[in-house]
């Protein structure tokens, strides 16, 4: 058994492991970043509607929802760097792929679930999965750099991709994207992307048997009160914050500001969010995880509250759109470190790939949510009420959880009998 290390001694072993976690992080979240660049020209080359556009999109969140679990199982037993070197060459592929649609629907569907399939191999749990098995005592702030690496590709690619289908046509800008954002993470998982704290080929092997590390078993995980919770607080958080996210610019225009200042708004957002996930890792590591993750979830349902009209201004409008962005940033960064502290990383892949699923469907439905509810009723107050709710709930739950973890008593019951259990230091 190693001598705990230090956050600062952990971050001089392993910022490497996480420069590539974020990289490769980063280009599972360039096509859907950047894809919006690529509309214009495709409709205009092929006479595509926007719904044929954006099917593909729902295609790859099918997926995800229905093959997250199992991807987890696949990482728990091949370990992250299996999965993320021959699943970072099929998402190259994939992505250069879209560069030879020909104008059938049925070919661009079939690019899609190819897309999906590849975009399921290097999922949030790959990277997430090897950044915790390698962070202990920095594991908050550690989970919020690789997290970044969606909001950089977010902050990019818009840009990268107009200017690339500019220069050199939409289907070089694929190949390009592919094959150049793609292979800078490669290079950087192939130098960086292992465990830095197992050096010789036995040790090496010896990680892959997560059976060894402390953690739940599956039946015990489905039978835990603090993987519930952290699994409907994250439901409830991220289908309301989708359908506020989705829907920001009409509720914005609706309460009298102008489309222009309400793009400026939701750039101001996206900012907040990578604040976001830098503080609220770092906080996580020096205070109560629990509180944290709590108050930073619960407190969005200010935003919702100061966007209901009679209770909207301009003061706090601006307090709305910085406070959901900000939580934005942290949604899937507590999600990922709860699920670590309260299910050990024995089994974190299959666990957490639940988790990954109960994201999608809520980034899903949330938006459909509150489209409905203007449908029904004209506005949108029905939804930031149900919002300010939701997400004062999700905080509770949060708050909630237990101090002491199940599988610590778990692990010293199977070392009682002669299992073998190792601490997450070694």
């Amino acid at each position: 058994m190693e001598t705990p290390l230090t956050p600062g001694q952990e971050w001089k072993r392993g910022w490497t492991l996480v420069l590539a976690a974020a990289a490769g992080f980063s280009f599972m979240s360039v096509i859907t970043s950047g894809m919006g660049a690529f509309f214009g020209p495709l409709a205009e080359e092929f006479g595509w509607n926007r719904t044929t556009l954006s099917l593909g999109m729902a295609i790859g969140g099918i997926i995800n929802i229905l093959l997250s679990p199992f991807m987890g199982a696949v990482i728990d037993r091949l370990g992250p760097r299996r999965m993320a070197l021959p699943g970072l060459v099929l998402l190259m592929l994939a992505t250069a792929g879209f560069g030879l649609a020909n104008g059938s629907v049925m070919q661009w569907n079939g690019l899609w679930l190819f897309y999906g399939l590849a975009q399921l191999t290097v999922m949030m749990s790959v990277w997430t999965a090897a950044v915790a098995g390698a962070f202990t005592a920095g594991r908050g702030l550690a989970m919020g750099m690789t997290l970044t690496g969606a909001a950089v590709a977010q902050t990019l690619m818009p840009v990268l991709a107009t200017t690339l289908i500019a220069d050199f046509g939409w289907r070089l800008a694929f190949a390009f994207i592919g094959f150049g954002w793609g292979g800078v993470a490669l290079v950087l998982c192939l130098l960086f992307f292992r465990n830095p704290k197992v050096s010789t080929p036995a040790a090496r092997e010896a990680a892959h048997d997560t059976s060894r590390l402390d953690g739940l078993t599956i039946s015990q995980a489905w039978r835990d009160r603090a993987l519930w919770c952290i699994a409907i607080s994250t439901f409830l958080v991220m289908a309301l914050t989708s359908g506020l996210f989705i829907h920001q610019i009409p509720i914005l225009t609706d309460a009298g500001v102008s489309r222009e200042h309400a793009a400026w708004l939701a750039a101001l957002g996206g900012v907040a969010g990578i604040a976001g996930k830098l503080l609220t890792g770092a906080m996580m590591d020096r205070y109560n995880p629990n509180w944290v993750g709590g108050i930073t979830l619960g407190i969005t349902a200010v935003a919702f509250a100061f966007l209901i009209d009679g209770v909207r201004s301009e003061p706090f409008i601006v307090v709305a759109i910085l406070v959901n962005g900000y939580a934005a940033g942290t949604k899937l960064q507590i999600c990922s470190y709860l699920t670590a502290r309260y299910a050990g990383l024995r089994n974190y892949g299959s666990i957490f790939g639940f988790m990954v699923s109960m994201i999608a469907v809520g980034a899903a439905s949330g938006p459909i949510v509150a489209g409905r509810a203007y449908d029904l009723t004209g506005g949108y107050t029905p939804f930031l009420l149900l919002g300010a709710i939701g997400c004062f709930v999700g905080g509770v739950l949060i708050i909630s959880l237990p101090r002491r973890p199940r599988w610590e008593k778990a692990g010293a019951d199977i070392a009682a009998t002669g299992g073998a259990v190792l601490s997450e230091g070694t």
